[in-house]
C-alpha cells in the first residue's frame, strides 16, 4: 500500500529504522511471510480474540522502550519484574503470546536463528489485522530483541483510561505521534474487549450520566461479579467486535464507549472533529490507521548490537541481564 507522502514519513522516523527493509528475509528466511500467514489463519479461525490481543500487546510493546519484544519476557531467577508483571499488562491476552511462540517455533525450524520475535510480533500483527477487515500496511523487518525488560519503565510511557485528554496526548506527542495518529491508534478498539474493572466506575455505584443508558444497564449486568472474577469483560465495540471498521468511532459519539477516555475522544475540541471524519469515512480511518501503524512499528526499534534474535521468545540468550 503506498502514500503520496510515504518518503516524507521515512525521513520523519527514528534513525534506526531506515536500517529496516521490506525484503529483509527474501534471502536467509524466505519462508518467513509464509509461516506468519499461515499461523494466523489457523489461530484467528479457532480463537477470534486473537487479534485484538495481539493487536494490543504489540502497542504495548512498542510504547514502552520501543518495539523490541520486550514485553515477551517472562520472570524468571534471574529477570524478575519484567515487563508482562506490570500492573497494565497483567491482563494481556494468553492467546497473544501463544502466537507469537508457534510462530517463532515454526520460524526456528525452517530458518534456525535468523527471525527476531519482534519482527514475528510486528508482521503478524499486520496480519491479523488485515484477517479482521483492517487495513493492509507496510511492514519493515530487521528488526533485533531487547536485552532488557523492566516492569518499571511501562507506566511511564503507557496512557491508561484514567488519565485527562492532556495526559493522554502528552503520552503520545512524547513519542512524535500527532492528535490525528493518537486518534486512529485508539480506533484500535473496533475490536476486542476491555475488562469490567477498566470501566467499572462508570457504572458502580452510580452510572456516568455520560454513557447511553441502555448500555449502561447491560453493563451493570455482565459486570455484576466483575470483583470475584476478575475475566469478567465486555465487548468494546457493541456493533460489530469481531470486525475491524469504524463502528467505534459511531459508537462513541452516541455515548456507547466503554471507557472514560472514549468519551473524553468524542467530546474534546481537539479530537472530537477526527472522530466525527473517521465516523462518517471509513477509508479515511483506515489510510490513517495504517499509516499510524507503520509509524507505530519502527518505534525505536534495536538493530545492529543493540538487539539479539532470541532462540526462545520469551527469554534472554544468556537468561542473565538486569
Amino acid at each position: 500500500m503506498a502514500y503520496p507522502i510515504l518518503f516524507l514519513i521515512f525521513l520523519s522516523l527514528p534513525f534506526s529504522s531506515a536500517k529496516l527493509t521490506l525484503k529483509y528475509y527474501n534471502t536467509t528466511c524466505p519462508s518467513f511471510e509464509k509461516i506468519v500467514r499461515e499461523n494466523v489463519f489457523t489461530k484467528q479461525s479457532a480463537v477470534p480474540a486473537t487479534a485484538p490481543g495481539l493487536l494490543r500487546m504489540f502497542f504495548h510493546d512498542c510504547i514502552t522502550d520501543g518495539c523490541d519484544a520486550s514485553i515477551l519476557i517472562a520472570s524468571s531467577a534471574y529477570n524478575h519484574h519484567t515487563e508482562r508483571d506490570a500492573e497494565p499488562n497483567a491482563a494481556l491476552s494468553g492467546d497473544a503470546f501463544d502466537i507469537i511462540s508457534r510462530i517463532k517455533n515454526d520460524v526456528e525450524l525452517a530458518c534456525p536463528g535468523i527471525v527476531s520475535c519482534s519482527d514475528i510480533v510486528a508482521q503478524a500483527t499486520r496480519d491479523l489485522v488485515k484477517m479482521v477487515g483492517g487495513p493492509y500496511y507496510n511492514v519493515r523487518l530487521g528488526r533485533k530483541d531487547s536485552k532488557v525488560s523492566d516492569a518499571r519503565r511501562v507506566d511511564a510511557s503507557l496512557p491508561t483510561t484514567k488519565m485527562t485528554m492532556d495526559q493522554i496526548i502528552e503520552k503520545f506527542t512524547a513519542k512524535k505521534f500527532s492528535i490525528r495518529d493518537m486518534v486512529a491508534l485508539t480506533g484500535a478498539h473496533t475490536i476486542g474487549f476491555t475488562h469490567c474493572k477498566e470501566f467499572s466506575d462508570r457504572i458502580y455505584p452510580t452510572v456516568d450520566p455520560t454513557l447511553h443508558p441502555k448500555l449502561a444497564a447491560g453493563l451493570r449486568q455482565i459486570c455484576q461479579n466483575y470483583t470475584v472474577d476478575k475475566s469478567m469483560a465486555a465487548f468494546n465495540d457493541v456493533r460489530s467486535p469481531s470486525t475491524f471498521d469504524n463502528a467505534f468511532f459511531k459508537n462513541i459519539l452516541r455515548g456507547l464507549g466503554l471507557l472514560r477516555s472514549d468519551y473524553l475522544l468524542s467530546v474534546d475540541p481537539r479530537t472530537r472533529p477526527i472522530v466525527e471524519e473517521y465516523a462518517k469515512d471509513q477509508q479515511a480511518f483506515f489510510k490513517d490507521f495504517a499509516k499510524a501503524m507503520e509509524k507505530v512499528s519502527v518505534l525505536d526499534v534495536k538493530t545492529g548490537h543493540k538487539g539479539e534474535v532470541r532462540n526462545r521468545c520469551d527469554q534472554f540468550n544468556n537468561n542473565i541481564h538486569a
